[in-house]
């Protein structure tokens, strides 16, 4: 689990304000409905952002975090993965994760994201014309993978991920990656090092960033000592959003 329910996102460095936010439910092209939290910006920029969260799905730190964008210009929607076997309900620390984590599959996050990239596009969800994604550990992977199998999407952003998860969709991948990587994560830095070296020769393009020293789940408002990192790290979300949005 990357974050308890004490931990908050750190605040962008440009601020704006949202228009709305609130719950509401998606439904996938495989039948699932899932639960959803979305943020609308008071000054869009024709941006939306796919909100993937850690092993735990939708807790507060994700809905917080898709207000944050909605707050520099982003439209946001953050998803829940459990919707096939854990319904609806509160993702608090008292949630049994872990056996629905286990029934999840590449095909039906897929399909999760898919309908958060959809409701983004949608009206309702403001219409963006450029789709991104961004995650977190389990989500980080995900967020990564949608290179290749997101829906047109045109970038991808993960914190913490694990480069075995994606390395084999390498060759399919399109959309541009940015690969924001703790330096002290319980996976050592020389997988990461290894997926930037094989994402360069086949082509793909990326960016990643090392926070020397950083701990797995940094980007944390709590983490005093690694604000600087987290200032960064939205920073180079937010560049990135802006280079690819078209």
């Amino acid at each position: 689990m990357c974050y308890g329910d004490e931990a908050r996102p750190p605040l962008p460095p440009i601020s704006g304000a949202a228009a709305d936010h609130g719950e509401t439910t998606l439904s996938a092209t495989d039948g699932n409905r899932l639960m959803a939290h979305y943020a609308r910006a008071s000054k869009p920029t024709g941006a939306g952002m796919v909100v993937l969260p850690d092993v735990r799905g939708l807790h507060d730190f994700y809905k917080e975090l898709a207000l944050r964008f909605a707050e520099t210009g982003i439209d946001a929607v953050a998803i829940d993965y459990f919707g096939r076997t854990a319904g609806k309900g509160k993702r608090d620390e008292s949630f049994e994760w872990q056996p629905h984590v286990q029934a999840t599959t590449p095909a039906g996050i897929d399909a999760d994201v898919a309908a958060g990239a959809a409701y983004l596009r949608s009206p309702e969800g403001g219409g963006v014309k450029a789709v991104f994604t961004v995650g977190f550990c389990f989500g980080g992977s995900n967020s990564w993978r949608q290179s290749a199998t997101g829906p047109d999407l045109s970038g991808v952003v993960g914190f913490y991920g694990n480069p075995d998860a994606v390395r084999p969709l390498i060759p399919g991948m399109k959309a541009p990656l940015l690969l924001l990587v703790a330096g002290a994560d319980f996976r050592p830095l020389d997988q990461f090092q290894a997926l930037d070296r094989e994402l360069t020769s086949a082509g793909v393009p990326h960016e990643m960033q090392v926070y020397a020293g950083a701990p797995h789940s940094f980007f944390d408002r709590a983490y005093a000592e690694w604000q600087d990192a987290c200032t960064d790290a939205w920073q180079r979300i937010l560049d990135f959003v802006a280079k690819h949005r078209g």
